[in-house]
């Protein structure tokens, strides 16, 4: 597996805020994930991630609370010791360190939004 990062010129700021045409940034990489910052700021940061049919993020834990929202296609989300099967407009929370996983079981589509902050 190996991770592709793309800058976008598909943001475009909008009244202080920033409009961007999702389906416009979907690409898949063959043997790898394809992700894209849309948002960062100091409080979070919020990235388009694109995996390919059979590609996985294996178990991790990261450092903040996250949510994964799934756009389109399926694929295997573990959280902990409990596995879900992630379809369109699933949604899912995930407190700081929590060990999480993903399978991509089709081409998948997923926003995960990533809050940055010291203590949960």
């Amino acid at each position: 597996m190996k991770f592709v990062w793309k800058e976008t010129g598909n943001l475009k700021s909008v009244a202080k805020g920033t409009y961007v045409d999702l389906e416009s940034m979907i690409e898949f990489a063959k043997d790898g994930i394809v992700s894209k910052t849309l948002v960062k700021t100091s409080g979070g940061e919020v990235s388009l991630f694109c995996m390919s049919a059979g590609q996985t993020i294996s178990i991790h834990k990261a450092g903040y609370p996250a949510i994964i929202h799934v756009i389109q296609g399926q694929g295997d989300i573990a959280l902990s010791n409990k596995t879900y099967h992630a379809k369109p407009n699933a949604w899912f929370y995930m407190p700081a360190q929590l060990p999480h996983s993903i399978e991509a079981t089709s081409n998948i589509v997923f926003l995960l939004t990533l809050f940055k902050r010291a203590t949960d």
